[in-house]
């Protein structure tokens, strides 16, 4: 893990075309400004672990769909 430290209105970057900038500080609060590509997606770590979490799901529902319709299919032969 590389640490850095920024003071607000200092931003860092990472590759070419994505820019974190300390908007503000309040407490133990940091406002983190993000530029990048539309084509990334930023989420919060908890939003995406969640989500993460609802396509390995969504995964297992259809293994689970098309098992039954071959063991329907098994049945009728």
């Amino acid at each position: 893990m590389l640490v850095l430290t920024r003071k607000q209105n200092e931003a860092i970057m990472i590759g070419d075309d994505i820019e974190i900038t300390i908007l503000a500080v309040e407490g133990e609060q940091i406002k983190l400004g993000i530029n990048a590509p539309k084509n990334i997606d930023i989420h919060r770590k908890e939003i995406y672990l969640s989500i993460q979490q609802e396509n390995s799901k969504a995964t297992q529902t259809e293994t689970h769909l098309l098992q039954n319709i071959n063991d329907y299919f098994k049945k009728k032969s």
